[in-house]
């Protein structure tokens, strides 16, 4: 276990961060011991992102922050060479460039081994890279492109990079839910380096949504809830079902839960079913089934790696790998879809990655908007008819409340939230029976979230069924009627109604139920 905390090798008082009116972060207090791998844990939203970009240098922190390394202070707001030596980092986006090799990226992080004449010395450079990465067994090419790599090989190319020169070093890594896209063999690898950087005397400071990993490797655990440290507790005196209230805040009840809408018991189950979905397989996903009604709004949620941010993009043709099972909407016929041609049903989604699957930077806001209507658009000739785009553009822009300029404005001179509407704007001028979404408030204030709720609830009421995938348990609580708890690609649970609440959600996500 960890060493005794003495002088510890991180400690952080005071954190404190806000971004407009939204506070992030309240005078968090967190310490890493040398010898240690200290957990940090809380639901989406709870502030440990934040936490990590502002030790990173990437977020200032607000004034009276206390930072200190090995009892030296530093300032939050300045990356210097010694900080960054002492502090290493993996971080979610893994921050690779997918054009350069391997040999390329560690390179940008630690430099080029170069010659007398200051010429790179490449087998060296290569020498060095498979050394680190060949301790995962993936048989990496550290010559090629990332954008050829499976997103393993290029989790294991960060984590590589984080470790450059570290044996023997005293400092911190950190690691940012850093087994996302891995799977069993290599998360056991990943633990048995961890475990090496820890006993070295280095301290360990591990970001995760699971709580199977925190039992496994983790000394102690802080849980951080609403941008609030609430305990720090050594792991040995905790059990999944005494961490998960205090992820879930359990004494807390449903502080975001709104008043109850008609349905909201189950009743939508009784209306007639607009989608139905049956062994839909798809990468984790392992044969999950349900029908959709109308007017329902049904929450599906899980673990990262779970599966569960799948079933939109599978639902909807959308989904790039391998993808089985059958799908029918009642309305329109009798007949079954085959899942690899889902796309022909023509369900609209609204993706997780709004910047890179949701908008096209270099068009309109109308351009955006529009785009999958333009058959609708068409004069005589093939021509696009103008004034019906605008038309069509002002209506959904004012329906949806798109704060912009004007519709001719670059969809990247739009706030995220903004570009959030567009998308579903973009979505709901189809017409769909069905709307799909991802994680549709990610990346927006609270003021613009509030309105996506709106807005959703709208199409619901008006007899669109609406499937929210989302890891936001704010969102599941707020909106939806229904929710299939996924785990381990299966339908683990489904709660209905007034049983949607955090700790059932958690619960249920962790297997502690």
């Amino acid at each position: 276990m960890g060493a005794e905390l003495t002088r510890p090798v991180l400690r952080l008082a005071r954190l404190s961060k806000r971004f407009g009116a939204t506070q992030a972060l309240r005078d968090v207090d967190l310490e890493v011991a040398p010898g240690e791998i200290h957990a940090l844990i809380g639901p989406n939203g709870s502030g440990k992102s934040t936490l990590i970009k502002v030790l990173a240098g990437y977020h200032h922190a607000e004034p009276g922050a206390v930072a200190e390394l090995d009892g030296e202070p530093f300032d939050l707001g300045q990356v210097t060479a010694s900080r960054h030596d002492r502090l290493r980092f993996v971080h979610q986006e893994l921050g690779l460039v997918g054009e350069l090799s391997a040999v390329d990226n560690l390179a940008l992080s630690r430099g080029f081994a170069r010659t007398a004449l200051g010429n790179i010395r490449w087998p060296e450079m290569e020498r060095r890279t498979t050394a680190l990465v060949e301790r995962f067994g993936l048989g990496i090419d550290v010559r090629r492109p990332l954008t050829t790599a499976t997103p393993v090989q290029r989790a294991v190319v960060a984590i590589a990079a984080a470790l450059q020169g570290w044996e023997g070093r005293s400092g911190v890594l950190v690691l940012d839910e850093p087994t996302a896209v891995l799977p069993p063999g290599e998360v056991a690898r990943l633990f048995d380096i961890v475990r090496e950087i820890r006993d070295a005397g280095a301290g360990v400071l591990y970001v995760s949504h699971r709580m199977d990993e925190i039992f496994a490797l983790a000394d102690r655990v802080t849980v951080i809830r609403g941008g609030r440290r609430i305990a720090t507790r050594r792991v040995d005196e905790l059990t999944p079902r005494s961490l998960a209230e205090l992820m879930a805040g359990e004494e807390t009840g449903t502080d975001h839960r709104p008043a109850p809408r008609p349905g909201a018991d189950g009743a939508d189950g009784a209306e007639e079913a607009v989608l139905e979905v049956r062994d839909l397989r798809a990468g984790p996903l392992r044969g999950i089934g349900f029908d959709l009604a109308r007017g329902e709004r049904l929450g599906i949620t899980g673990l990262v790696g779970s599966g569960h941010e799948l079933v939109p993009y599978a639902v909807c043709g959308a989904h790039v790998g391998r993808v089985s099972g059958r799908l029918r909407l009642p309305e329109r016929s009798e007949g079954w879809t085959d899942a690899r041609h889902a796309d022909g049903l023509g369900l609209p989604l609204v993706p997780a990655d709004r910047a890179g699957e949701g908008v096209i930077g270099g068009f309109s806001v109308a351009e955006n908007l529009t785009l999958p209507l333009l058959h609708r658009l068409r004069a005589r000739g093939g021509r696009l008819h103008r004034r019906r785009e605008s038309a069509l553009a002002e209506d959904w822009i004012a329906r949806v409340g798109v704060r912009t300029a004007g519709r001719g404005a670059r969809v990247t001179t739009l706030s995220g939230g903004n570009q959030q509407k567009v998308v579903m704007a973009r979505c709901l001028a189809q017409r769909p029976p069905v709307l799909a979404l991802c994680e549709p408030t990610a990346g927006v204030d609270i003021a613009t979230r509030l309105q996506l709720y709106d807005l959703i609830e709208r199409q619901a009421g008006d007899g669109m069924g609406v499937i929210v995938s989302s890891s936001d348990t704010q969102d599941l609580l707020a909106l939806c009627t229904r929710v299939l708890v996924v785990r381990d690609g299966r339908i683990a649970r489904e709660l209905v109604g007034r049983d949607i609440t955090e700790p059932a959600l958690v619960h249920a996500m962790e297997g502690t139920e």
